[in-house]
């Protein structure tokens, strides 16, 4: 009989200040499209961070992977590089980004994915990202 695949979830939070600003596009047109976000002085969030990894349930230790070890992973490649910094000047591998939640869910993914797949069986299933409590982005990686 296969074994289940089940998802496990950790959730972190982080504040962050930023400014969503296309270099490439006039000052009125940056305005336009981003209105309130678009501030010089720019803006802050208390973001909400889930990361989700899938797996199957080892028989040896009966959990897809350790979430203390899963919260540190976070914490230390996410979290404690992002947290009270101004995402456009302050986070090297943020540099040069337009720092919208979608572009900060692949960079995230794309930080964490090959480390979470060094534990036997786990893949990074889901980003998921909260701006508040109303509006959220979703990344699960490259689909074919």
């Amino acid at each position: 009989m296969p074994s289940p695949t089940l998802f496990i979830t950790h959730q972190s939070e982080f504040a962050a200040a930023h400014r969503l600003h296309n270099p490439d596009l006039s000052d009125g047109a940056n305005e336009r499209l981003y209105g309130p976000c678009n501030n010089p002085a720019g803006h802050g969030h208390n973001y909400d961070l889930l990361v989700t990894v899938a797996g199957p349930i080892p028989p040896q230790t009966g959990m897809v992977m350790d979430l203390n070890t899963l919260a540190a992973l976070v914490r230390e490649e996410i979290t404690s590089r992002v947290d009270h910094k101004n995402l456009n000047s302050d986070v090297p591998f943020l540099a040069g980004l337009i720092t919208t939640a979608e572009n900060m869910c692949v960079v995230f993914w794309n930080h964490l994915s090959p480390l979470i797949e060094e534990f036997e069986g786990c893949r990074l299933h889901r980003i998921r990202l909260y701006e508040n409590r109303n509006s959220f982005v979703d990344y699960r990686g490259l689909t074919s």
